[in-house]
């Protein structure tokens, strides 16, 4: 069982992106995610990223919580 603690840094590692704070920082200013658009919907992710979030979010998984608080900043962006 994975008990490690998941932060947007492991999030974005685990979708294989640069992962300091400033590298997210700069993605989620240069990918607007439009109002409505769910976040494994964006143009903006690989396949395979794109299945990570989706899975995650149906399974309502660890990281879930975190694909939903990147969805909410990339909205805001």
């Amino acid at each position: 069982m994975d008990t490690s603690l998941h932060t947007l840094c492991t999030l974005f590692a685990q979708l294989g992106l640069p992962d300091s704070p400033a590298d997210i920082s700069a993605f989620i200013a240069s990918h607007p995610l439009p109002a409505g658009t769910a976040i494994e919907d964006a143009p903006f992710w690989s396949a395979s990223q794109a299945a990570f979030l989706k899975q995650a979010l149906e399974d309502d998984a660890d990281w879930a919580e975190l694909a939903d608080t990147l969805a909410a900043r990339l909205q805001q962006a």
